[in-house]
């Protein structure tokens, strides 16, 4: 593809830390980096409400044609919805209002996570999953279990956008954090938003001897804390830091059953650390008996996971590539046709 004009429209954009937010500002960059114009329609610059449950994450209050306004004014020559909030669905409303095509994103079992939030059936939310992707042209999704998850609920028009990984920051060679001279061992690391989506409680009520570590920050974390006193808490990590602690940590320990991939996994691996996870979406398509180990005893699976080479984690990261996963999205995106563009341009009379 040549060198195009681009808009991304998304829900998850800065300060929010999680793995949506760094793929798409990391896709972003290597994007600019190749000569590609990047436009992210994002939260930023808009009004917004924190989100019932989790009020780290900020929804966007649109005014009617705001967003179509925008997309007006960018002329992309492709449009992506990366998410399914209040900004996804204002540029969904647009596009369809004028037949321009779109591709959206798959990046989180929402179904999933809003029955753990809510306490009803994952299967209440799939009506809303199956009605926002139905007219895209294609869905990106990360794995093969995602897929075949979405052709389920009759989403056939799925093209792979894998992940990837900074292997300059993420190495072996990172220094561990000072915290990690003063626990006993083996260091059992958990990476991510600490919330109640992730199943770090599973995770922190393992009776696998040693310590357990939790980086990140999220509304559980005071809870989780308090219940479990012998975990140390960092709080966020970033950069050579957090990868620090993933080199230093003895098992990575995933226990999300929510997450299409898991980046943090991958990181893990890049820094030399296995992987120990339940057998789920993300998990199955990413770790393998070199690397890791899944059960549904988080106990057995920490304990094969100790066996692991960890230079063989490291090599197998490296197949993961920013680079690689970008050029998937850009083979993804459907590029406008003239009279698309002209009707895309067309500024909204609302």
């Amino acid at each position: 593809m040549t060198p195009a004009s681009i808009a991304i429209i998304t829900d998850a954009w800065h300060p929010q830390t999680n793995g949506v937010v760094r793929t798409l500002s990391t896709t972003c960059e290597v994007l600019r980096g190749w000569g590609h114009q990047v436009t992210v329609i994002s939260p930023e610059g808009y009004p917004s409400i924190p989100a019932p449950t989790y009020p780290e994450i900020r929804l966007a209050l649109t005014a009617p044609g705001a967003v179509g306004r925008q997309l007006a004014r960018i002329a992309p020559d492709a449009v992506h919805i990366a998410t399914e909030g209040p900004l996804g669905l204002a540029a969904r409303r647009y596009c369809l209002r004028r037949k321009v095509p779109f591709t959206t994103a798959y990046h989180t079992q929402f179904p999933d996570y809003f029955a753990r939030r809510t306490g009803l059936p994952a299967s209440t939310f799939w009506p809303y999953i199956r009605w926002f992707h139905r007219p895209a042209q294609r869905i990106m999704v990360a794995t093969e279990t995602i897929r075949a998850c979405l052709r389920e609920q009759g989403l056939t028009q799925l093209t792979h956008w894998s992940r990837g990984v900074d292997l300059v920051c993420f190495s072996p060679k990172a220094p561990p954090p000072p915290e990690y001279a003063e626990i006993a061992g083996p260091i059992l690391l958990y990476v991510g938003r600490v919330a109640v989506e992730k199943n770090i409680e599973a995770f922190l009520a393992c009776p696998y001897p040693g310590t357990k570590v939790v980086v990140g920050d999220g509304p559980a974390r005071a809870a989780l804390a308090a219940k479990f006193p012998q975990a140390l808490f960092l709080g966020k990590r970033s950069g050579v830091e957090l990868a620090g602690c993933y080199a230093g940590a003895d098992v990575f320990v995933f226990p999300s059953r929510t997450d299409t991939f898991g980046l943090v996994m991958i990181e893990a691996l890049a820094c030399g650390t296995p992987v120990a996870a339940f057998p789920v979406a993300g998990p199955l398509d990413i770790v393998t008996d070199a690397v890791g180990a899944m059960s549904e005893d988080l106990t057995r699976a920490i304990d094969a996971a100790r066996y692991c080479d960890r230079a063989a984690c490291a090599a197998y990261a490296a197949s993961y590539s920013w680079e690689a996963a970008t050029r998937q999205f850009l083979a993804g995106l459907v590029a406008l046709e003239e009279e698309e563009a002209v009707s895309l341009q067309a500024m909204p009379a609302f």
